[in-house]
């Protein structure tokens, strides 16, 4: 019961950096939300979710061919470490270089711009080569394939609620996300990510 509550935690966490992280799709989603509201979170969700699942599944049956090499654990820990470091060093300096703009242009409807913004983001294919990959096999290694079951849902639901509630606030106008509160909360990930990238290093170690 411990182990599944330590990765849940785990999972919460780090995939705050990437379902939070500033990018054309949550600039499209703030755009979407002030005409949809919160319709328009749970479009975009969709058409997320339609380019993201095949992609963790993709990963998932090759990091089952690739476990069985004793060296893949200690090379996905080093990489997704790294990757950690460097996307909190590259939020920490986005907060500090300019201010947010919550303003996008587009001319697709949620659901299509949830799957554009998604597979053509090039952070978004970069966080699951690296730290999702570090999640999945993780999860393997626990429960076999159903961990990746697990891990799915344990990360899933953030972007549906984060989606919703960012096109709710927008279209609501309320002052939570104002340029100085998400700039607080992302120096606030980006501190937990080091922490994260300390404990992949650790496995490595230890």
């Amino acid at each position: 019961m411990n182990e599944i509550i330590t990765f849940a935690v785990t999972v919460i966490i780090i995939s705050s950096s990437g379902v939070m992280s500033p990018g054309p799709l949550f600039a499209a989603n703030v755009t979407y939300g002030i005409r949809q509201g919160v319709k328009a979170g749970l479009k975009m969700a969709y058409g997320h979710t339609i380019i993201e699942f095949p992609l963790i599944l993709l990963l998932g049956f090759g990091v089952i061919s690739l476990d069985k090499f004793p060296e893949f654990r200690i090379i996905i820990s080093v990489v997704g470490a790294l990757a950690l470091f460097v996307f909190a060093a590259l939020q920490i300096k986005s907060v500090f270089k300019e201010k947010f703009q919550l303003k996008s242009e587009s001319r697709h409807g949620p659901f299509l711009a949830g799957m554009l913004f998604t597979g053509l983001n090039p952070f978004f294919i970069i966080w699951w080569f690296t730290i999702g990959l570090k999640l999945i096999t993780d999860s393997i290694e626990i429960w076999s394939f159903a961990g990746l079951a697990i891990m799915f849902g344990l990360h899933i639901w953030m972007d549906y609620v984060w989606l919703m509630s960012v096109a709710l606030v927008s279209k609501k106008g309320s002052g939570l996300l104002s340029n100085r509160n998400y700039k607080i909360f992302m120096i606030g990930i980006s501190g937990l990510l080091i922490y994260f990238g300390i404990t992949f290093l650790q496995d490595v170690w230890y």
